[in-house]
């Protein structure tokens, strides 16, 4: 049974810790607020990022400063986000990956979770398949027979193994009928999808958001997406359901959370800032066209999900025998 803590469990404590030792509605923001997105640049955790920056800065009144630290399947931005200051100016944006992270911990590294308190669940969306027009996959069920006749032999590119795009792909290669294929781990979305233009690799697994504006240039052609319904943004692109895995759903998501001892104060009001900048009709519609839906639910909602996910991709990754380091 694999030790792994609870974000759920730790909320109540996270924020009696931060709500003690701290004044109640000190001025804030007083200074540029950062938030730390543990991929590179070109994924679809920093494509949301880059959507909400300049309408929380405007509603912050203050700036927003992006910061990018790659690797580790997101765990190094991660790790620096949980170590920085809890002065509600360091905020942590990820996605389902750090529940996969959860699912597979690295034997001996530092726990990341009991560092960090949830603060929002921002947005959902699908996932998506993706291959290069010379790849000769023009659908989803053309992947599938080549798995079928080249068992392992298809590369499929992925931002990390143990990342929630490599257990999603295990997820839907299960559903597709228990296809075997080979994944290639990158340190981002943006890097798989460089290689994935150039042909380098058959096709890909990330973040819809991410790939979904080269698939609409042409340069690459989006396969199938993880949700219950297509993208209403991208009509033409199918679900993997009504393709090649029927029933098949699984959502990536993006969420917030702060270090631990961050004022519960400052973690609610930027909540609400954030929340109302979701609302906003120009971000609604970026948004969708990147293929999200914005959520703004609460810490509590987000602790909920991310310990659902964290059971699915425990139970993918016993099943199909993935460890941390893989």
């Amino acid at each position: 049974m694999l030790k792994r803590r609870s974000l759920v469990a730790g909320l109540a404590g996270a924020t009696l810790l931060a709500s003690t030792g701290s004044r109640a509605q000190e001025p804030w923001p007083t200074r540029t607020v950062k938030i730390v997105v543990p991929w590179p640049p070109g994924g679809g955790v920093d494509a949301f990022a880059r959507v909400i920056q300049a309408p929380l800065s405007a509603k912050l009144g203050q700036t927003v400063v992006i910061e990018n630290i790659g690797g580790g399947a997101g765990r190094v931005g991660t790790q620096t986000a949980a170590r920085a200051p809890a002065d509600g100016y360091n905020f942590l944006l990820v996605n389902d990956t750090f529940a996969a992270t959860e699912a597979l911990p690295i034997p001996g590294a530092m726990p990341l979770l009991p560092a960090l308190a949830p603060v929002t669940f921002a947005i959902s969306g699908p996932q998506g398949l993706f291959t290069h027009p010379r790849s000769g996959l023009a659908t989803a069920k053309d992947f599938v027979a080549a798995a079928k006749s080249k068992p392992g032999k298809l590369n499929v590119g992925v931002p990390g193994l143990g990342s929630s795009q490599h257990l999603t792909s295990e997820l839907l290669l299960r559903a597709a009928g228990d296809l075997s294929v080979t994944h290639v781990p990158y340190r981002g979305g943006g890097p798989l999808l460089q290689d994935l233009i150039a042909g380098n690799i058959d096709a890909g697994v990330v973040t819809f958001a991410a790939g979904a504006p080269q698939a609409k240039g042409g340069q690459l052609v989006a396969l199938a997406v993880t949700s219950d319904k297509r993208s209403a943004a991208y009509r033409d692109v199918p679900t993997a359901s009504e393709t090649i895995a029927p029933g098949f759903v699984q959502t990536t998501w993006q969420g917030f959370l702060a270090p631990k001892a961050t004022a519960a104060d400052v973690r609610a009001r930027f909540h609400a800032a954030l929340v109302a900048v979701l609302k906003e009709q120009a971000v609604i519609e970026r948004l969708e066209q990147l293929g999200f839906e914005p959520t703004g639910l609460d810490g509590a909602e987000f602790a909920k999900l991310f310990d659902r996910t964290v059971d699915t991709f425990a139970g993918i990754a016993k099943e199909r025998n993935i460890a941390a380091g893989d």
